[in-house]
């Protein structure tokens, strides 16, 4: 369980970079801003549930649909870093450059990019330990198959928000242009692009699982 003193640096620690992102980060690297703010929020949402919390049912899982809807931010992230493209990181000699502006763009992305899949990767075993809690369920396989629909739910998201170009807040305030695209999305591509997604998350999850029963 994260304890409070624990949430609170976390806090800080993310409105701190938030400011310093919007204070120095430029074009073409100034998305980091709004794309670090929605990886936080379904961390935030984490921070406020737990088996017992919600005590109202109907609450409890509100919150936890509204977690979900935010929660592909957080790993969305990980495909930010094909912008690191954009710095043009190899010489004409083929190696990489040694220009501390590119090394510190790349430094800007993975501050943005590690601590946000982490703690959205924790998010998740927070929501999931909550339902298995909740509902005293011991069977470690259903534990692992809410695990893999919230991690295949979300690679859907990260498809919608990388090649549709939809964030999750067009859910929340123009619904009506969002279903369309999302109906004419699905092909064999994108199922493939979801299991690789899938894959990756579920790697990481494994990690810090083994991380986690190690300590």
């Amino acid at each position: 369980m994260m304890t409070t003193k624990t949430k609170w640096f976390i806090r800080i620690c993310y409105g701190l970079g938030l400011i310093y992102i919007a204070l120095f980060v430029h074009p073409p690297y100034h998305f980091l801003l709004l794309n670090t703010f929605l990886a936080y929020i379904p961390i935030e949402i984490a921070f406020h549930i737990r088996p017992n919390f919600p005590r109202n049912t109907g609450l409890f899982w509100l919150g936890i649909l509204l977690w979900l809807l935010f929660y592909p931010n957080a790993p969305y992230l990980l495909t930010d870093l094909f912008h690191l493209s954009l710095l043009h990181p190899y010489a004409d000699t083929g190696l990489i450059r040694l220009s501390i502006s590119m090394w510190i763009y790349y430094i800007y992305m993975l501050l943005a990019v590690i601590p946000s899949v982490i703690l959205g990767m924790w998010s998740m075993m927070q929501v999931t330990r909550s339902i298995v809690k909740r509902y005293s369920i011991h069977n470690q396989l259903v534990e692992m198959g809410i695990v893999l629909f919230f991690t295949a739910l979300s690679s859907i998201g990260i498809f919608i928000g990388r090649f549709l170009r939809l964030h999750t807040i067009y859910l929340l305030i123009s619904p009506e242009l969002v279903l369309k695209p999302i109906f004419n999305m699905w092909s064999w591509q994108m199922l493939a692009f979801v299991f690789l997604m899938t894959l990756l998350q579920g790697t990481i999850y494994v990690v810090l699982r083994v991380i986690r029963n190690t300590n």
